[in-house]
């Protein structure tokens, strides 16, 4: 249909505000949207319906209709919601970019606009636009997603789901294993372009233009996209722009939860007093643990702090939710200790991140449990470990806190240049040796080291005769001056293998 049809039903009572000559302009879909900047949901030739609950001030107008145009959309009907009015810098936008304006009469609701334009478009297309008119109605209704994937399942067979990266669902039109959810979310996270297709589901991202893929969600649909009819896939942009809405409604930054969150993990870095501290406690749900487990993240690269923070806690995720605030670029989460071994979960998860991670590296520390009055140093350990995972090869690295009471401290705290030169005096002569003469020393070396210095372990180890251990091992002594039955160097050697 048109928008000089649109503007002749009487039922509607849609005046043009704007955009008198190019009424002629074909309508194919409708938007809702309360987004500042929605024209990566948009395809062109929709009518878009808003209550301009974006606009905070006039220059929001200019970058609302400026996405507009650029998005080639047919018409914009608006109307504000609490006085019924068009601001004039709405109006003088939308003449600057020709986008015809229509006042929707306060009285009317837009899932009433969308329903008498659903009359007038083609039958060949009902069933889908249909879809989007229920979608809008259950999104004013503030039902969230699941309502509108049971919908599409029910009504269309789309079988879909909404994801995080970590495998976790949040809404779906009918149940989904384990297994595949996290298989969906490897694809997602793998995924050179998307949307794409795997093992017969359809992957597309929430909000690829502006959000890490690490930090996003997915959206995934039972079959190829590619044999989709065009409205379909419209669909499911559509569908990607309504998660999208929902992952930043759910953002908890905002809510009070969040910011006493964020409160709190200040106050604990800050060396903050008892008694602030323990009120926050209660109120995020951690006060009356036996202990508290640390953790601190941060990236270097792509992924904004607010983004790292939504990272850590999907990470988290668990019975307990954690407490994660951001403190100079760094989030520190505040989790409950229990009995699982929190820095296996920990890199597991970030492991799985990793494919994702290509433009960005991100570092992880977690503490071991501590009471509330250590809360201090649990997080100064888990920050430590941090700092130290930053060392560590890979995308993504997680130190935890069992490996700081080690040697491993001992050396990271050693200068870059000592320690090279301390590998270089011990190992170069062997590492030349076995170079030029084929022989295995430093294998062996490491081997002898491994049995404690016991000459019929090493031997059966490395499957070679006594004698053959012993004229190597005596070939260590001469080209490096040390003897390996001295504890001291002993030591010496076992460190300058661990700096590899």
């Amino acid at each position: 249909m048109r928008l000089n049809a649109l503007a002749g039903m009487p039922e509607l009572g849609l005046s043009v505000v704007t955009g008198h000559d190019e009424l002629e302009r074909t309508v194919r879909w409708v938007v809702t949207t309360d987004l500042l900047d929605p024209g990566r949901y948009l395809t062109g030739g929709e009518l878009v319906l808003t209550g301009l609950i974006w606009r905070r001030s006039a220059d929001d107008s200019e970058t609302f209709v400026r996405a507009l145009a650029r998005a080639g959309v047919s018409g914009l009907g608006a109307c504000e919601a609490r006085s019924g009015d068009l601001p004039p810098d709405l109006v003088e936008a939308c003449r600057r970019h020709r986008v015809p304006l229509f006042h929707v009469p306060p009285e009317l609701s837009f899932a009433e606009v969308t329903e008498h334009i659903v009359r007038h478009l083609s039958t060949a297309r009902a069933s889908d636009v249909t879809a989007v008119l229920d979608r809008h109605r259950q999104l004013v209704a503030g039902a969230g997603l699941d309502p509108v994937l049971e919908m599409i399942g029910r009504d269309l067979g789309m079988r879909c789901w909404v994801l995080t990266p970590s495998g976790r669902l949040v809404s779906g039109s009918s149940p989904l294993d384990p297994g595949t959810a996290t298989a969906l979310a490897t694809t997602f996270l793998t995924a050179r372009r998307l949307p794409c297709t795997r093992a017969g589901y359809s992957v597309f991202p929430v909000d690829e233009q502006t959000t890490s893929r690490v930090a996003d969600w997915f959206v995934a649909f039972e079959g190829r996209y590619s044999d989709w009819p065009e409205e379909r896939r419209a669909l499911a942009g559509e569908l990607a722009a309504v998660a999208a809405v929902e992952r930043v409604r759910l953002d908890d930054r905002l809510s009070p939860e969040g910011r006493i969150a964020q409160e709190l993990v200040r106050l604990v870095v800050t060396e903050g007093k008892a008694s602030d501290i323990l009120p926050r406690l209660e109120v995020t749900g951690l006060a009356g643990a036996p202990g508290y487990v640390a953790l601190a993240a941060a990236a270097h690269g792509a992924l904004r702090p607010a983004e790292l923070r939504s990272v850590i806690k999907e990470l988290l995720q668990g019975p307990a939710a954690p407490a994660v605030g951001v403190v100079d670029d760094e989030a520190i989460a505040l989790v409950p200790a229990d009995d699982s071994d929190l820095t296996a979960r920990v890199r597991a998860a970030v492991q799985h991140l990793s494919p994702a991670l290509t433009d960005t590296r991100l570092t992880v520390g977690v503490s071991g449990a501590a009471p509330v009055e250590g809360l201090r140093g649990a997080v100064e350990e888990a920050r430590f470990a941090r700092r130290l995972a930053e060392g560590r090869p890979g995308q993504g690295a997680v130190v935890g806190h069992e490996e700081l009471a080690t040697h491993v401290l001992l050396l990271a705290s050693v200068p870059d240049d000592v320690r090279h030169v301390f590998k270089v005096r011990l190992l170069d002569p062997l590492r030349s040796y076995d170079q030029v003469h084929k022989a295995d020393l430093v294998r062996t070396l490491e081997a002898f080291l491994q049995c404690s210095g016991s000459w019929t372990k090493c031997s059966e180890l490395l499957h070679v005769h006594v004698n053959t251990l012993r004229y190597r091992i005596q070939r260590i002594q001469d080209l490096t001056g040390r003897d390996l039955s001295r504890l001291e160097d002993r030591v010496d050697f076992f460190l300058a293998l661990r700096l590899g």
